[in-house]
This record gives C-alpha cells, structure tokens and sequence, in this order.
C-alpha cells in the first residue's frame, strides 16, 4: 500500500510540473515571439524606444499595420498641392523599398495605386483617428517619438520637389498646410 501511494504521490507530482513546464513554455513562446514583433516594428517604423515598441505590441499592433499607416501621412502630403511630383513619388516608393515593403507586397502595389489616384478623404481621417486613439493610451515620451517619425518623413515628401531655383521655400503652402493638420492628430 505504501508502494502504491508513493507511485500515485510521484505521478501526482509529475503531471504537476509538467503542467508548470507546459505553462514555462508557453510564456517563453510568448516573449519570443514578442521580442520578434518588436524587432519587425523597430524596423518598419524606425523606432528604437523599447518601451514603445512594447507598448505598440501590448496594443495588437502589427508591422503590416504600422507599415501601411506610415505611409498615409506620406500620400496626404505628396497630393496636398493637387498632383504628385515626379520627386516625392520617388522618394515616397525608394522610403517604402527600406521599409520592407517590395514591389510585389500588397503594401506596396496599394501605395502605388494611391500615388497614381488621390485616395479617398476618408482615408486621411481614419489615420488621425487612430493616432488620436494611440495617442491616449502613450505617454507623452511615446507620442513625442511617433510624431516626430511620421511628421519627420512626410517633410522629406513635401521638400522633396524642392522650391524654383532654391528661391523659394522647398515645401508649399498647401504642404505646409497638410503638414500641420497631420501634426494636429498627435494633440
């Protein structure tokens, strides 16, 4: 009997910790594939800020999704004087190139449609409401760093056709006009 109770006692004990290393190991699945998500948003978005690419991840937000929103401030600016320049075009698909995002990526062949054919209203909309959302739950530290990535990239777009003859200013005021309710959305 005392054999018995001894054999149940260590299969009790056993099926116990390999409940507890089932769990260890799916924590240890979690973190890593956690850690991957922040490598591929760290190089989506250019942010290097642990803490907000883990709170980027702790909000479900994927590098696809973060790819495809960088690049909305990016259309916004190049059509906010009526046409995109041969020069913003360029730099807008050669920024989408180091970003990951290849000429065949659905990313990619959307962004080229948009470069061609001026979105929709709705879609510049939809941005500044999800980055007023993101904005609520970062801290002022968080959205100093978003702001300043997207803000920073679609300056580049606007100066990118550049003034007449480097008399006048590089960016429109229909650029300049854009730029600043883009930066609106981050308030």
């Amino acid at each position: 009997m005392d054999e018995y109770l001894s054999q149940q006692g260590r299969l009790l004990e056993d099926e116990f910790f390999a409940k507890q290393d089932a769990v260890l190991i799916q924590q240890l699945k979690e973190l890593q594939q956690m850690e991957r998500t922040q490598k591929a948003l760290s190089s989506v978005s250019g942010i290097t800020n642990a803490q907000v690419l883990k709170h980027l991840v702790d909000l479900d937000i994927s590098p696809d999704l973060l790819a495809t929103l960088a690049l909305v401030p990016l259309v916004e600016t190049a059509w906010a004087d009526g046409s995109v320049q041969v020069e913003e075009r360029r730099a807008i698909l050669e920024g989408s190139t180091r970003l990951g995002m290849g000429p065949k990526s659905v990313d990619y062949v959307l962004l080229d449609e948009w470069l061609q054919h001026q979105p929709p209203a709705k879609m510049l909309t939809a941005w500044m409401v999800y980055i007023r959302g993101l904005c609520e739950v970062l801290t002022q530290s968080e959205r100093e760093t978003i702001k300043s990535l997207f803000l920073t990239r679609a300056r580049h777009i606007a100066e990118a056709s550049g003034g007449f003859l480097g008399l006048t200013s590089k960016v429109s005021a229909k650029e300049e006009a854009m730029l600043k309710k883009l930066e609106s959305a981050f308030s």
